[in-house]
């Protein structure tokens, strides 16, 4: 199979019979053999409703449906999954990713050998003050942690060779960071391709404020975890070790004074509560990478959720 085009989507049932359509004539008009696989995570609209009539119509469009809201990462892991096709694509199911930019998409990853190729959305129709603006400081710091120079890691619109998406896991909120999730897992050939955006027809946002907050806080986790995700006690473990030091360091410079000194009040200097804050809190540095190795040792079920229901899928 050429394609598979993967839509995670929450209340979106009046843009879906309109992004079919676009689909399939841009599929068709291209040759390619392909699969649309659309993840309702937990509408409360009548979205399955309308997935399960498009599938009835056109059996390459394909549907899970997750018994709750999970969000937009868990959907594509299970998307991720189910896909068959040699190029993955993924886009959102509110029309502001054009379909039209599948075969340039897909072009990139077939003849020019890309593992992972990014949309940039270089001309926006989203509010400046409540959604431009933090992107580009959100898309600034994911480049000066991650040293991959995309201007838009957010997009939701990319294309994956099969391999990427069958070899990394995305949990959590981590689908903003992806090709720092690619990267880790040895695929280095990211491409970024200007996108059309377009203005929302049907709905509102599902996204507020919280997301740039909850985007800084993934990327210091993703940061970390790409560092030390298999390995904490290299990090938990280097900085008790420095606490520890410092704490003993001072434990023995006290002990020195007071046998020079045995009129010395140990207790009223600022270094005897140095040394014991540093190595408490090196002590708990050291039980922190133990654990940290522990559970990463033993995490079985991260990416574990319940499934109402499957179109056209085994």
């Amino acid at each position: 199979m050429d394609l598979s085009v993967i839509i995670p989507l929450f209340n979106e049932a009046e843009s879906l019979p309109e992004l079919s359509e676009w689909i399939e004539r841009v599929t068709n008009a291209n040759g390619l053999s392909y699969e649309v696989i659309m993840i309702d995570d937990g509408s409360t609209d009548n979205s399955w409703e309308v997935i399960q009539n498009i599938a009835q119509h056109n059996a390459a469009f394909k549907g899970i449906k997750f018994q709750r809201n999970y969000g937009k990462s868990a959907a594509l892991n299970e998307g991720f999954k189910a896909a068959q096709g040699d190029v993955i694509i993924t886009m959102d199911a509110d029309l502001q990713d054009s379909p039209d930019e599948i075969p340039s998409l897909r072009k990139m990853i077939v003849e020019e050998g890309y593992d992972l190729v990014s949309g940039w959305k270089k001309k926006r129709y989203d509010n400046t003050l409540t959604k431009n603006i933090p992107s580009k400081i959100f898309n600034a710091a994911a480049r000066w942690s991650s040293g991959i120079q995309l201007h838009d890691f957010n997009c939701g619109l990319k294309a994956y060779r099969k391999k990427v998406v069958k070899s990394i896991e995305v949990y959590g909120e981590m689908h903003r960071y992806i090709p720092v999730i690619a990267k880790w897992a040895g695929f280095r050939k990211i491409g970024e391709k200007v996108v059309e955006h377009r203005a929302r027809k049907y709905g509102i946002t599902k996204f507020g404020w919280e997301r740039f907050i909850n985007g800084f806080l993934d990327l210091a986790t993703i940061s970390f975890v790409s560092r030390f995700g298999k390995k904490p006690m290299h990090f938990f473990g280097l900085w008790g070790t420095l606490f520890f030091l410092v704490g003993l360091g001072s434990s023995i410079y006290l002990i020195i004074s007071k046998f020079i000194d045995a009129d010395v009040a140990l207790t009223n200097k600022p270094v005897f509560y140095i040394a014991l804050t540093s190595m408490i809190i090196g002590m708990q540095l050291f039980l922190a990478g133990f654990i940290g190795e522990l559970i990463a040792r033993n995490a079985t079920e991260r990416n574990v959720y319940l499934i109402e229901n499957k179109l056209g899928l085994s």
